[in-house]
């Protein structure tokens, strides 16, 4: 059963890069996945970003490598087939609601609650088939002001829900606050 870890904050709050040397810490092969779509420039660039901190990482240590996974939406289905590596990290759980909701609204239905927990519970088996370490980063979205229009506060509602799922599930829970973490569970 592998070892679960959310890491969790708000908006450049350091929680990738904070996953990331978690997971540079710990033994063997280490793969990346990643859930963000590339849709505009700014995203790219954000991608791209975060691709040369873990290619820096390995030019400092070359047994530092990392490989990387693009997966809008089946998360179990890749921590399922991803066996030939001990550290998963997935970047990130907010995108990946968000891809959810993309999904349906192309199908002409809406993600309820019941839905996204059903998947994130799917997601917390897939961990309990594998050993290793999967390391989650999902940001905290409800700590604000109430969105104003239906559409983000379903959003929120759901990625809230997420967030209450697999923090339950999760051997370890790290809320990072200012750049800096703080253990919660």
């Amino acid at each position: 059963m592998a070892r679960i870890v959310l890491v969790t904050g708000g908006c450049r709050s350091g929680k990738s890069a904070h996953a990331q040397k978690m997971a540079e810490g710990l033994p063997g092969r280490r793969a990346f996945v990643a859930t963000c779509p590339p849709l505009d420039d700014e995203m790219r660039a954000r991608i791209r970003r975060h691709r040369e901190a873990r290619e820096r990482s390995q030019r400092i240590d070359d047994q530092m490598e990392w490989h990387t996974i693009e997966e809008e939406i089946d998360l179990p289905g890749v921590v399922r087939g991803a066996q030939g590596y001990e550290v998963l990290l997935i970047d990130c759980l907010t995108l990946w609601v968000n891809n959810l909701m993309y999904e349906a609204e192309k199908e002409g239905r809406q993600v309820e609650e019941a839905e996204v927990e059903r998947r994130c519970r799917d997601l917390l088996s897939a961990c309990a088939e594998r050993p290793g370490a999967v390391i989650f980063v999902t940001n905290e979205v409800g700590m604000g002001i109430v969105p104003d229009n239906p559409a983000s506060r379903r959003f929120r509602d759901l990625a809230g829900r997420c967030n209450e799922v697999m923090g339950a599930g999760a051997d370890e829970v790290i809320l990072l606050v200012c750049g800096i973490p703080m253990r919660v569970k």
